[in-house]
């Protein structure tokens, strides 16, 4: 995958419009005016998180002795399975399991729910290729990071625009993007070659 394809994978995997009312939810009892700076630490903490995984995930291939085969199978089901959470929620899930007391610190906010399993496991995907481009990934990563970051700074925006059906719809769309995705990582891992009519 070339930059652009990768940074757009990544950023659907973070999935910032559909963690906009889990983090309006933990941001309600942090007064209006200081929540863009809680936003903005919140998204430097996770991307300490992925870039420490850009810079290691090679090193823990090795150590485990696994391949990068193994590892775009393995992570196209993966997100195959996320994108079909994305697409069918649990049936009476709610992304908002409860509400923070105090001003978030690291969790829930940087990790899980922007610096999560699912994005880590990603990154270690394409680090793990052979022939990865690891100045690319890390381009893709940051712009990734960044269109995220920009979204979840104007949360309280597309609360207010999209409301809860209409940040439910974005998030199925960008549901049925991954699944596209997942299954062409799928087809790489198998060295079965893609053909577009």
């Amino acid at each position: 995958m070339d930059v652009l394809s990768t940074a757009l994978t990544l950023m659907l995997v973070m999935d910032p419009l559909g963690n906009i009312p889990a983090f309006m939810a933990a941001l309600r009892q942090v007064p209006p005016d200081r929540r863009g700076r809680v936003i903005l630490r919140e998204c430097l903490f996770a991307l300490g998180i992925l870039l420490a995984v850009w810079a290691g995930g090679r090193s823990f291939m090795s150590v485990f002795g696994l391949s990068a085969e193994a590892l775009r199978i393995s992570g196209g089901i993966m997100l195959f399975l996320i994108a079909l959470r994305m697409i069918f929620p649990p049936h009476g899930a709610e992304r908002i399991e409860s509400v923070e007391q105090e001003e978030p610190f690291i969790v829930p906010l940087a990790t899980p729910l922007i610096a999560g399993p699912s994005v880590i496991a990603a990154i270690m995907v394409l680090t793990g290729h052979p022939s990865a481009d690891r100045i690319g990934l890390l381009g893709a990563v940051l712009g990734a990071w960044v269109v995220s970051t920009l979204i979840l700074l104007s949360a309280p925006f597309f609360a207010r625009v999209l409301r809860r059906r209409g940040l439910m719809a974005v998030e199925r769309l960008m549901g049925m993007l991954l699944i596209v995705v997942a299954v062409q990582m799928f087809l790489d891992g198998l060295h079965l070659p893609s053909r577009v009519p």
